[in-house]
């Protein structure tokens, strides 16, 4: 098992960022409602730098190379968690825990009055994420095809 490292992301990794941001986009297509999550969500593309200013980016890395991501975004009292992805292979090792600890930390620490996030119907491990950091659900948007 390894400690897994987060860092708060600076702007030289907006290419890396950039790399797995599309590979997170790709995870999405075939889950369900992920194609409605890819079309509600813009992709950040060259614009991850202007992420990173405006938002919280948390990386987790293994030496120099970054293997997630998670983004929370300021919104008045909430600090809400726009996106949390991690390489399939480096899954199972903490680095998603390790980052929304990051956030946690930082919304409290800052004064923030509540931490939310979303997770798609099918998306186990995200919602495993949350509820291991003791994140429960408060509503469950329905939707179907008109």
């Amino acid at each position: 098992m390894i400690d897994p490292d987060v860092r708060q992301a600076g702007r030289d990794d907006a290419a890396q960022l950039r790399h797995l941001e599309a590979a997170a986009r790709r995870s999405l297509v075939e889950q369900r409602g992920g194609r409605r999550w890819l079309d509600t969500h813009p992709e950040r593309g060259d614009g991850w730098e202007a992420s990173i200013d405006a938002c919280r980016v948390y990386v987790a890395h293994i030496g120099e190379v970054l293997v997630g991501y998670l983004v929370a975004a300021p919104r008045g009292e909430v600090l809400h968690i726009d996106e949390v992805f991690v390489l399939a292979e480096a899954r199972e090792l903490g680095f998603g825990d390790a980052m929304l600890a990051s956030a946690i930390a930082s919304g409290r620490r800052d004064g923030f009055r509540l931490l939310e996030g979303e997770s798609l119907p099918g998306d186990r491990d995200s919602k495993n994420l949350y509820e291991r950091a003791g994140i429960k659900a408060r509503l469950i948007t329905v939707s179907t095809e008109l």
